[in-house]
């Protein structure tokens, strides 16, 4: 994985744990790679994969099960899918519009290029 110096490497991480299971690598109460797996994939430290898996956790998308390892919780595709469009209506869109405005592109030219 090519990280990038815009975003944490943590939040990459989680992003791209999100992506898996958006795209259906990883479904609802499927077992996920351990901290170790996952920072031997990635050749990160288990510190920031840790750190990842604590904030999937948080966001309620992973659960643990003592002895047993990280889970997809039950929903979790649904609640990405969500949070991903909020973000995306919050923070992306209203810069989209702006760079619009400047740059003088209309509505219907962006919209007869995504029918396209």
């Amino acid at each position: 994985m090519n990280f990038t110096n815009d975003k944490a490497i943590y939040m990459q991480i989680a992003d791209r744990i999100c992506d898996e299971i958006i795209s259906g690598k990883y479904n609802d109460d499927d077992r996920i790679p351990s901290v170790r797996e996952y920072s031997v994939l990635l050749e990160v430290n288990t510190n920031t994969v840790v750190k990842a898996y604590d904030y999937l956790a948080r966001e309620e998308i992973i659960n643990t099960k003592r002895g047993l390892g990280y889970f997809v919780t039950n929903g979790a595709k649904q609640h990405i899918l969500k949070m991903r469009r909020n973000e995306f209506m919050q923070q992306t869109l209203p810069e989209v519009f702006r760079q619009m405005r400047l740059l003088g592109i209309e509505i219907e030219e962006v919209v007869n290029l995504f029918n396209k």
